[in-house]
C-alpha cells in the first residue's frame, strides 16, 4: 500500500498554506495498492516531536473512510468520520510547532472492519491496529518562521 500528496513530497517540507501559519487546511493525500480484504481506511496525522510525550501531539484522525475512497482533496470534504484531536476539535489542525522543525506522519490503516465503534482520542491506536490489514504513511516537516 501506499500514499502520496501533491501537497508535499515525502520526507519534504510542507508549505505554510496547510498549517497554523497560513489558512490550515488539509493537504491532498491519495493511496493505491490496496491489499485484499479492505472494508474501511483509517487516517491519522500524528507529530511525534511535539514536548508532550506518548505518541506525540495527534493533529488529524479520521474513520470509517469508505473501502471505495482513494482520496482525500485537498480542504476535503473529509470522506469519514472525524475524531476530536489534540486541538481540542474535530477538523485537521495544522501543523504549529513551538520551536524547530517537526515531522508529522499522515498515517493510512487499512481496515478489516467496515465501521469503527467507540473510537475516541484516548482509544483510537488500540481500536485501529486491532483492525489494521495494513499500514502505509507519509511525512512532511514544517518549522514556523517567526
Amino acid at each position: 500500500m501506499k500514499i502520496i500528496s501533491k501537497d508535499f513530497q515525502h520526507g519534504g517540507m510542507i508549505p505554510s498554506k496547510f498549517t497554523c501559519d497560513g489558512v490550515d487546511v488539509s493537504p491532498q493525500l491519495e493511496w493505491s495498492e490496496v491489499p485484499d480484504g479492505v472494508q474501511s481506511f483509517a487516517l491519522t496525522c500524528i507529530d511525534p516531536d511535539a514536548p508532550v510525550g506518548g505518541i506525540g501531539w495527534v493533529h488529524w484522525i479520521v474513520i470509517n473512510i469508505s473501502k471505495d475512497v482513494l482520496e482525500i482533496p485537498q480542504d476535503g470534504p473529509v470522506p469519514g468520520e472525524e475524531i476530536r484531536n489534540d486541538f481540542g476539535k474535530k477538523p485537521y489542525g495544522g501543523p504549529c510547532p513551538p520551536g524547530g522543525t517537526h515531522r508529522y506522519y499522515f498515517k493510512l490503516y487499512a481496515l478489516s472492519k467496515e465501521k469503527l465503534e467507540g473510537v475516541k482520542r484516548s482509544n483510537f491506536l488500540k481500536i485501529i491496529q486491532e483492525a489494521t490489514i495494513k499500514s502505509c504513511e507519509i511525512m512532511g516537516k514544517y518549522s514556523r518562521k517567526r
